[in-house]
């Protein structure tokens, strides 16, 4: 799981046909402890409603997959919007 930030929307008419009626957002995974390698920004399957600038928690993988019951395309799903954060200085 990671904390990322949404950073835009997808339109494509044309895709999968398990993606049909999904919304697509750009999400850039945030940065929480420093000098943590994070993949870039990715693009993500909505299953909750949340829109840009929102910070929101994703799953990837096989978990993402389970997440939108879409067993084949899915690799990375939003699935809470974060209300705050609370981080302990080590």
């Amino acid at each position: 799981m990671y904390l990322a930030k949404i950073i835009g929307n997808v339109v494509a008419t044309q895709k999968d046909q398990s993606l049909i009626g999904s919304k697509l957002l750009i999400v850039d995974p945030m940065e929480i402890i420093p000098d943590r390698q994070l993949p870039g920004p990715m693009i993500a399957v909505d299953t909750i409603g949340a829109g840009i600038g929102e910070i929101v928690l994703i799953i990837t993988g096989s978990s993402a997959r389970k997440a939108t019951g879409n067993n084949g395309v899915t690799d990375v799903a939003v699935v809470g919007i974060i209300d705050s954060i609370e981080v302990q200085k080590v």
